[in-house]
């Protein structure tokens, strides 16, 4: 009998995929990136002029003109982890030579690398935003000075802790304004929801503390600390693993506000097979990854298994996703250099 496991979506979240295709806008004010740096990004002339903006992103960017500067920021810090983080697979998140769609079609489909975008780019805007809090460059927000008191460790809080919830509110204002704006009763728009609080979910759950001490000749006699956001390259690590354990996801027709459902993936997504080419020289079952690094080849070998995934899943709105526990026979590939 299949065993049943549930997902809280309230820890780190999986990251959840839709296998649709059709166009999406959501993330094209990535192409912000692309400006100079001597072009505005704020007021409202300038603001008008932005492609890839929504009407609704174009209206936050009015309202709120001196966080744009940081929204451009977080654009340039999305492509840069991007690369960082696939600089070793096929699709190594390469950008479109011109246009507003940066990452080009892969974002039009529900695949593993577009959740992967958009939880990272709601993560960015939140570090660059609070960033921006902290270094006093926004006339509305500062440091989170609501960390008060003594800790259960013995020290006093106190210093210029990053004000993430207001790096936060920002990114959901911003970010998920676009999927908002076609409502909840969709598939996509859901998902992609999911997954950029996933992005934000994971500089919360990573934030670190940093002390000082003070006393006499470096006694430490009283130490005060400040919680501070982990480093990005540390965010998209966490989100890349999440993208190893993205669940594949269904849509139906519902009048509900649950219109998803994960299923169990199709043995073609289980691995980048799409993404390998078959070696003339070599038998079907061999084919050549170039995934690995620049001058290295490994061998690709199909064989079956039997594993255990999850299936038969149903997503709750909002938050929880039941799933149980199904044996399935697959082709697994092993990688021999």
């Amino acid at each position: 009998m299949p065993t049943v496991s549930t997902v809280n979506l309230t820890a780190p979240l999986l990251l959840l995929l839709l296998w649709a295709t059709h166009p999406t806008m959501a993330t094209n004010w990535l192409s912000l990136a692309r400006l100079p740096r001597s072009r505005p990004v704020s007021g409202a002339a300038p603001c008008a002029r932005l492609r890839g903006l929504t009407p609704g992103q174009v209206g936050v960017c009015r309202a709120r003109g001196e966080v744009m500067e940081s929204v451009r920021k977080a654009a340039e810090m999305v492509i840069e982890e991007c690369q960082h983080q696939f600089r070793n697979r096929r699709w190594n998140c390469s950008t479109t030579p011109r246009g507003i769609n940066v990452f080009g079609r892969v974002m039009n489909q529900g695949t593993r690398e577009a959740a992967f975008v958009h939880a990272l780019s709601s993560a960015a805007v939140a570090v660059a935003v609070t960033r921006a809090c902290t270094r006093g460059e926004l006339e509305r927000c500062g440091c989170d000075r609501k960390v008060r008191g003594v800790s259960p460790e013995g020290f006093q809080w106190s210093g210029c802790s990053d004000n993430l919830s207001y790096g936060v509110a920002f990114s959901q204002t911003f970010v998920d304004e676009p999927e908002r704006a076609k409502g909840l009763s969709a598939g996509r728009p859901l998902m992609n929801l999911h997954n950029n609080e996933a992005g934000r979910k994971a500089i919360l759950h990573n934030m670190q503390v940093e002390c000082k001490c003070h006393g006499v000749s470096g006694s430490c006699e009283l130490r005060t600390c400040w919680k501070v956001m982990p480093p990005f390259r540390r965010v998209g690590v966490v989100l890349k693993e999440r993208f190893d354990g993205a669940t594949e996801v269904s849509e139906f027709p519902s009048l509900s506000r649950q219109p998803c459902s994960p299923v169990t993936p199709r043995s073609n997504h289980l691995l980048p097979e799409t993404f390998c080419t078959l070696h003339p020289h070599q038998i079907s079952a061999i084919l050549i990854l170039t995934t690995v690094s620049p001058g290295l080849k490994m061998m690709l070998l199909a064989g079956r298994a039997e594993v255990v995934q999850r299936c038969s899943c149903k997503f709750s709105w909002c938050c929880s996703v039941r799933c149980q526990q199904c044996k399935n026979t697959v082709t697994i590939h092993t990688c021999r250099v």
